[in-house]
């Protein structure tokens, strides 16, 4: 299962609407993001609009595919564009920054068990 952890910039006069919309996401964008993979999604906010999102998925590149095929995730991109700065042209699902990934305990945990174990 891969984890990606991901950052974007939600404008700061935009937050509150930003919260808003996420306390009340489509039932039927919800249901396409388990469909296609998105697993353990979670958002995290920070008062001055970093936005760090965290998933895990088989294939992010297949959930990606997943959701550009699906008209609400074309309706739910649009609406939101406006939230975020520094996109350019892509939408948010596909110009977000992708974080490194430089620890995992359960990661530490399994080696250092097959270490020992030998």
């Amino acid at each position: 299962m891969q984890r990606v952890c991901f950052q974007l910039q939600v404008r700061p006069d935009r937050l509150e609407e930003y919260k808003r919309r996420h306390a009340a996401v489509w039932p039927d964008m919800v249901q396409a993001l388990h469909e296609t993979g998105w697993h353990n999604y979670s958002l995290f906010l920070r008062p001055d609009g970093l936005l760090i999102g965290y998933l895990e998925t088989p294939s992010l590149d297949r959930a990606r595919a997943g959701m550009a095929a699906r008209d609400v995730n074309e309706r739910w991109q649009a609406e939101m564009a406006g939230f975020f700065e520094d996109l350019g042209a892509a939408a948010p699902d596909e110009g977000f920054l992708e974080l490194e990934e430089i620890f995992h305990l359960e990661d530490q945990l399994e080696a250092l068990n097959n270490t020992e174990a030998k």
